[in-house]
């Protein structure tokens, strides 16, 4: 699923997880980022959520173009493994 959107924030969330439950339950276990640039801690929970549910079918989700946003807030929170994103290091 290559997401269309330039924000995740919580304005969003909820549509955009019922959008990701819908492409998981059709086979989709690739979620592309790279036209996202803004985010809030509400990606993190979202991109736990749909990996959560893809758990659920038997499937780990790869999320690809992850945003430097992301990346940095997973790892605040220590879910960086959790999703299989890595903030570069410098």
């Amino acid at each position: 699923m290559k997401l269309d959107v330039t924000s995740i924030t919580n304005e969003n969330a909820t549509s955009l997880l019922e959008r990701g439950l819908g492409a998981i339950r059709a086979g989709d276990a690739t979620v592309d980022l790279a036209g996202v640039k803004t985010v809030d801690s509400a990606a993190v929970a979202l991109l736990l959520a749909w990996q959560r549910a893809a758990a659920g079918h038997g499937k780990r989700l790869a999320f690809v173009d992850v945003p430097e946003g992301i990346t940095s807030l997973a790892g605040l929170y220590g879910v960086d493994s959790l999703l299989g994103v890595e903030a570069a290091k410098s």
